[in-house]
């Protein structure tokens, strides 16, 4: 049970994912969804998207290694997976909310 759970568990973020790394799904990432719409035009919303889904397709592809850390009995593995995340997670914090780098320059729209 526990390995179909995790399977679909890693499906779903993995579909997610390839979603954004296209270019759609602004509506998946909080906060963003949250904004009016002056606010998302201010933002280029396809390199955003691609930004999350790089960061989420790791997520998905390494979910499984916890119920492999179970099963192997390999106790390291799990914590090297809740590092990964972690670490993932305040990179794509820092990295998203500094330096304006989804704003888009009214220069360029001209």
């Amino acid at each position: 049970m526990a390995i179909a759970i995790t399977g679909v568990l890693s499906a779903g973020i993995i579909a997610a994912a390839i979603a954004l790394l296209t270019g759609r799904g602004s509506w998946m990432i909080a906060g963003f969804n949250t904004l009016t719409k002056e606010e998302k035009d201010i933002y280029d919303k396809k390199a955003l998207c691609r930004f999350m889904g790089k960061i989420l397709l790791p997520i998905g592809v390494l979910t499984p290694l916890p119920y492999l850390s179970g099963i192997l009995d390999i106790s390291w593995l799990g914590i090297a997976y809740a590092l990964l995340i972690l670490g993932l997670v305040i990179f794509a914090a820092v990295y998203a909310n500094t330096g304006d780098r989804f704003k888009i320059n009214k220069e360029d729209i001209i």
